[in-house]
């Protein structure tokens, strides 16, 4: 837990205000300037700029964060805005600009954001969250950040002739303004990466209604291995199969730290079921689901029945490991089918007796996969072994851990207001009610989205706002019973949807994210949540004074489900734009997770190589027989933890106003710290992107070709770590090995080096791992470790590095191939205490040997060379 608030009464007094006399931002004629560079012209007279301490009333943060803030206040101010007559949604000019690149993020589903770019106002997405500004008149960066003010939220959106406009809603027509004093704020620093730190911790010691990711203690699995049951499963997801999945990589050798049961394991059905007490049957794939609500609150039917002890004993239940791939592959069938008979009925057919014969078919096929008669559910088996007075999830989780003795965490999914579709009314001991979805005006220019489509359809089964910390703890608790050690809260942003009637979007989510907070705080040791499908402004200013952990990207999509074949490429580099650019924001308030992938997808190690430096948790959504566990233990030491970063990864400076999925020459690149050195990661992300007419991410084919990216030992942000720079310091003459991780190269550099250029392909990646070169003491010889080169973050592995006057020491984690730069041949190598001479130096300075895994020192072994 983080340590609490600095209480008002102890801030000194002169802290409160700001001593700085020098005044970058001007609101003059018109103009919206920043140190007398133009920003936004033709800013309408409504419109006000005031700056950070006159507004500013709230002081209740950590006083060392307070005291960044204030230091920095008169760097920042507010935007604000006067109408003649008020209303719930108000939108309003702040000026237009042309000719200025920008770099934004929009929301193109209610879900998910995204980047963009641009250098006019018209090129402006819809609910943009936030725009910055490159002013390299005098080498600086403005960014303008829609915040919220009172019961309204705001965004960017565009305007006629290059107009920036601002939208402020309150998500009822109950709630109305028509005069804004801080809707937005803006900030002006010389560096991309301070400005959004500066101008996040600004808001939140303004608001303070969240808290900042430095506040806050992360999820245990934030350095760990893990496995999600979704791709293998979908809504099929049962104990004997996440058994099954589990056992799969302990006997390759990898038993995964943490999974999560996802969407499939609760007590749903849908609005037309005969039984309302009863599980919907026969459900797979997802969207099926997404009406249905929940009926109880504790696990489903398969959970509940399962027996303690008989996946253990002698004679457990059978289960076919083809069964599920059988089921979403009958599914699908259903589906197209479905599908085909619904683009009959728009054509104008009359006759659908042949589709609804093959639909009923389908079904009939699906239900015998089923209730197939060669396997016994786990909760039928009469063998139940010792614990046969066990039941249900609490017993299950109980054998888990028996059975996998690394398996720490267990997470299950589940939706913001429980299921796709809520709580059922009358079904609990809660007071629920169906409330009719209200799609915003502002999310019309957003992508067609089946989930939005379904909760339309079916509306949303909210609790009472009131009672959303009983309603939070009633579930939370009884999972925590269970052995869950935490949750994946989805389909976040649907609040926005139901507000109407609920004071709006802001107070309906303080209600709500309240509840969630608490409960947070009481089952979950305050920090075992991932956030998801909550990429917007609302949850991030409203629902994060505790959760520590969300989403950056949209959903891993192993092909496109739009049909475009070439997806199953290019929409995994997509994923990864979503995520680089989105840790910008998300990762001022929370740790940046970069989603799961599939370890035998085509284009796995392109994403492996981006979870490896992206300094997240590590996890993947395999299918039953589907690993590839060569390209795994490259991410992963055989105990199940992985060599992380110590930052999260965010684009490189050159790549901040660009485009790299279809300008057809940026490569994305994103940097990162290890313990002792840098990295910088290169991947080949060309061949799609978002078009705004057709309203969707679609594939840019020409794009898709090799590019030249060029690497610089300053592409690593050194000074955004105070130990980073420390170490970048350390450097001797300046000198840093690199190595090339997929080209197996080590090259010396310097900070006055060319570029290293590198050509990479279409969905491939280089790794360049930086570590600064040392001179040991009175010898002449220089040294740099790389650390294990068999692992994609091979400077991860190094965990602690000693030089002496004649010798260096280092502690290694992971068995393999070390590699390190070496100008001499050491006198003699150590390894774990003993003297080994099987070590080799090449021409080029290549010092390698082979280091075991050793299970006893949790696989860190002692390595020592003396020169």
């Amino acid at each position: 837990m983080a340590p609490p608030n600095n209480p008002v009464n102890s801030i000194p007094v002169p802290l409160m205000s700001s001593d700085h006399s020098d005044k970058h931002f001007d609101l003059s004629d018109g103009i919206f300037s920043v140190n007398g560079v133009p920003i936004l012209s033709d800013v309408p007279n409504n419109v006000t700029f005031s700056p950070f301490m006159t507004l500013c009333k709230n002081f209740d943060a950590p006083l060392p964060l307070l005291e960044r803030v204030v230091s920095k206040s008169h760097k920042g101010g507010f935007i604000g805005f006067e109408k003649e007559a008020p209303s719930d949604r108000l939108i309003n000019s702040i000026g237009q600009f042309a000719g200025r690149e920008f770099l934004s993020v929009f929301r193109f589903k209610t879900w998910w954001s995204t980047m963009w770019v641009g250098n006019s106002g018209s090129d402006l997405q819809m609910e943009t969250q936030w725009l910055l500004f490159n002013v390299p008149e005098i080498n600086a960066y403005v960014i303008i950040l829609p915040i919220i003010e009172g019961s309204f939220r705001s965004a960017i959106q565009p305007g006629s002739d290059n107009h920036v406009m601002i939208c402020a809603e309150s998500g009822s027509t109950q709630v109305m303004s028509s005069s804004f004093d801080s809707i937005a704020y803006v900030h002006v620093s010389d560096n991309p990466y301070d400005i959004m730190k500066d101008a996040f911790s600004a808001v939140r010691v303004h608001l303070n209604t969240f808290r900042l990711l430095e506040e806050k203690v992360v999820p245990p699995i934030v350095d760990k291995f893990g496995w999600c049951t979704w791709d293998s499963f979908y809504l099929t997801v049962e104990p004997a199969g996440v058994w099954h999945g589990v056992n799969e990589f302990n006997e390759g050798g990898i038993c995964p730290r943490f999974i999560i049961i996802d969407d499939g394991w609760q007590s749903i059905n849908l609005d037309d079921t005969k039984s309302p007490t009863k599980d919907q049957e026969n459900l797979v794939l997802g969207g099926t689901q997404m009406t249905a609500r929940l009926h109880r609150l504790d696990e489903g039917e398969k959970f509940r029945k399962y027996k303690g002890g008989s996946m253990l004993g002698p004679n457990p239940p059978s289960f076919n490991p083809r069964k599920p791939k059988q089921l979403i592959s009958k599914a699908i069938d259903l589906e197209h089918a479905e599908k085909a008979r619904d683009k009959a009925i728009k054509s104008g057919v009359t006759d659908l007796s042949a589709f609804e014969s093959e639909i009923m078919k389908f079904k009939h096929e699906l239900a015998e996969l089923f209730g197939g008669t060669e396997e016994k559910n786990s909760g039928d088996n009469e063998d139940t072994g010792n614990n046969a007075g066990d039941v249900g999830m609490k017993a299950f989780t109980r054998d888990l851990r028996k059975k996998f003795q690394g398996l720490d965490d267990i997470y299950v999914w589940h939706a913001l207001c429980g299921a796709w579709g809520g709580v059922r009314p009358e079904s609990t001991h809660l007071s629920s009610k169906v409330v009719p979805v209200i799609v915003s005006p502002g999310l019309d220019g957003t992508m067609d989205d089946l989930a939005v489509i379904k909760i339309v359809e079916g509306g949303i089964g909210l609790v009472r706002p009131s009672q959303s910390v009983e309603y939070y703890d009633a579930m939370h608790s009884h999972l925590a019973d269970s052995g869950i050690t935490g949750v994946k809260v989805d389909v976040i942003h649907t609040l926005e949807y139901i507000s109407e009637d609920y004071g709006g979007r802001v107070e309906l989510a303080k209600d709500v994210y309240k509840g969630l907070t608490n409960s947070l705080v009481k089952n979950f040791n305050g920090s075992g949540l991932i956030s998801s499908m909550q990429q917007a402004n609302d949850f991030l200013f409203l629902g994060t004074k505790q959760i520590s952990m969300g989403r950056v990207g949209d959903d891993f999509w192993f092909m496109d489900p739009n049909g475009d074949p070439m997806g199953v490429y290019w929409l995994q580099g997509v994923h990864m734009i979503h995520c680089a650019y989105n840790s910008m924001w998300i990762g001022q308030i929370v740790q940046p997770d970069w989603d799961m992938f599939q370890s035998d997808h085509i284009c796995a190690k392109f994403h492996a190589g981006s979870r490896a430096i992206c300094g997240g948790p590590v996890y993947l959504s395999d299918s039953l027989g589907g690993h590839n566990f060569d390209l795994i233990k490259q991410l992963v030491f055989p105990d199940g933890t992985v060599p992380k970063c110590e930052h999260f990864a965010l684009p490189t400076r050159d790549c901040l106003f660009r485009n790299p999925l279809f300008d057809q020459e940026t490569v994305l690149k994103i940097w990162n710290f290890n313990k002792y050195g840098g990295v910088v990661g290169a991947f080949n992300c060309q061949g799609a992107g978002w078009d705004s007419k057709e309203r969707r991410i679609k594939g840019h084919s020409e794009c898709y070709m090799p590019m030249t990216v060029s690497v610089h030992v300053y592409d690593v942000e050194w000074d955004q770590s105070v130990e980073a720079a420390k170490v970048f310091d350390q450097a001797v003459e300046g000198e840093f090995v690199v190595y090339l991780d997929q080209m197996e190269q080590l090259f010396i550099v310097t900070a006055k080096s060319n570029r290293i250029q590198v050509s990479i392909q279409p969905s491939t990646f280089e790794i360049f791992s930086f570590t600064p070169i040392m001179k040991l003491g009175d010898a002449a010889a220089k040294f740099a470790p790389v650390g294990l080169a068999n692992m994609f973050n091979s400077g991860g592995t190094i965990q602690e590095l000693k030089y002496n006057v004649d010798s260096v020491e280092m502690k290694i984690k992971g068995g393999g191939h070390f590699l390190a730069y070496a100008s001499e041949f050491p006198k003699k190598c150590y390894l774990n205490g003993v003297g080994v001479d099987y070590f080799e130096l090449s021409d080029d300075g290549k010092l390698s040997l082979f280091m075991p895994w050793i299970e006893e020192t949790g696989g860190v072994s002692s390595l020592e060379f003396v020169f």
